[in-house]
Parts: C-alpha cells; structure tokens; sequence
C-alpha cells in the first residue's frame, strides 16, 4: 500500500506521527506532494530526514519559492525556512518535479496539473470557499486519463470520484491544520482539528481504492515551537485547528 502525503510544512513530529501511522496500517512505500519545508517550525531536521528516505517528491509553491525567491521578497514563513537550510538542502529542492505520473494508474502534482498556485478540489469565492464540482475538477484536468489523480496545496482531505471513474482526491495536511491566505481572495483553510493527515491508496487500476486517514500527534509541541520564534499565526493553527 502506498501513503501519500503533502503539504508537511516542516512538522518533524507530525510527520514522523503519519509515518508510524501509515506503516501500521501496510504502507510500505511513500509519496510526498510538496510544500515541505516552509515554516516555523523545523525546516532543517525535516529536510534532512526526507532527504535520507529518497521517497518520490514533488515541488510545492513554497518549495518553489525557496529557490527562486530571496529573503528579502519572501514571506515569513520561507524567509525563517531558507535561513536553516544549507546548500545541499536547496539542490534538493530544485531537483524536484512539478508533477508527477507516479504509474500507469495513478497521477500527482501538488495544486493542479498546470500550476502550483490554484486549487483543483476547492474554490475560492468573494465570501466563502466552497468544493469545487465535479465538472470544474474535469475540466481542470483535462484529458488526463489516471485513475487516480492526487494534489495538495488546499491542506483540506477531499476524496471524489467523477462520471468517467476517476479519483481524484486531496490527502490534506501533515504539518498544518489552518492558514489564512490573501489570493484571489482573502480567506480561510480550516481542517477544524489538529490531527495530522494523509492518504492510503490500495489495489491497482480498476481495483484501486483510496482512503483518508488522521493520527494524532504531540501537537502542542509544534505549536510551542512556532510560539517560540514569533509565529502565533502557526501556533493557534496548531494547537487549535482553526485560524484564530
């Protein structure tokens, strides 16, 4: 079985949780969707630790900032990442995909397959996000024929299955709960719990199922940490599951 992750945000404990979660229940083999490192939290351990796994990988928006950005125009949470990160952490990150056709059945990028920035499964509105329908997943996907298409980016776990059979789900967050963002609107991703998430897929093709899992970990520790160096706005998340 094969566990998919995203979105780890540099939550040593969190992820280490998931591990131990996942490996109980027969996962033998891991992916990871990107957004790894960027954070408060422990950018350089996680890194490390990912680093000696050599799991496939992909590249999130903050992963792709981490390289081509400077401290200077990054945001907090790069900016604190890329100050603990050494030279051959950065090589990594750039060595690592956008997307990623991981078999013949099953495909995975971290927002969507044209870009990193945009939600696939969700959608941003003036007062409220909502889930994207099933017609504006397709379309976003194209002729893309996996049947099974993962992302991550919205840290929210969704699992759809459209007309044509394809699956296509969202595995939410490992390291964080709940953030505010700006673009295209202001607005709030809230898992409403502090339990750190992943996915489970089985079988191959036409016997490929996929399951949405949660463990829960020492996370009051990692909002400590976020606490710690200046970052209430990782620290309620953390400890809370919502924004504020």
């Amino acid at each position: 079985m094969l566990a998919v992750l995203s979105d780890i945000h540099g939550n040593l404990p969190a992820l280490e949780a998931v591990i131990a979660d996942a490996r109980a229940r027969g996962c033998t083999a891991f992916v990871n969707l990107g957004d790894i490192l960027s954070g408060p939290l422990w950018p350089r351990e996680t890194a490390d630790f990912l680093m000696a796994q050599g799991w496939p990988t992909i590249s999130g928006n903050h992963d792709r900032e981490l390289v081509t950005g400077t401290p200077e125009t990054m945001g907090r949470s790069d900016a604190h990442a890329i100050a603990e990160l050494a030279d051959h952490h950065l090589a990594w990150l750039r060595s690592l995909p956008a997307d990623l056709a991981l078999r013949e059945d099953v495909y995975l990028c971290h927002a969507n397959p044209a870009d990193d920035i945009h939600y696939l499964m969700h959608r941003v509105e003036p007062d409220r996000i909502r889930d994207a329908h099933d017609h504006e997943i397709a379309e976003m996907l194209g002729a893309r024929e996996h049947l099974a298409i993962g992302c991550g980016h919205s840290h929210l776990p969704r699992h759809v299955v459209l007309a044509d059979g394809r699956q296509v789900f969202n595995p939410g967050s490992v390291g964080l709960p709940a953030y505010a963002w700006d673009y295209p609107h202001v607005h709030r991703m809230e898992q409403g719990s502090t339990h750190a998430r992943y996915a489970v897929l089985a079988g191959e093709g036409a016997e490929l199922t996929i399951e949405l899992h949660h463990t829960a970990y020492d996370h009051l520790s990692s909002a400590a940490r976020a606490e710690a160096n200046g970052r209430m706005d990782w620290a309620v998340p953390l400890r809370t599951g919502f924004v504020d």
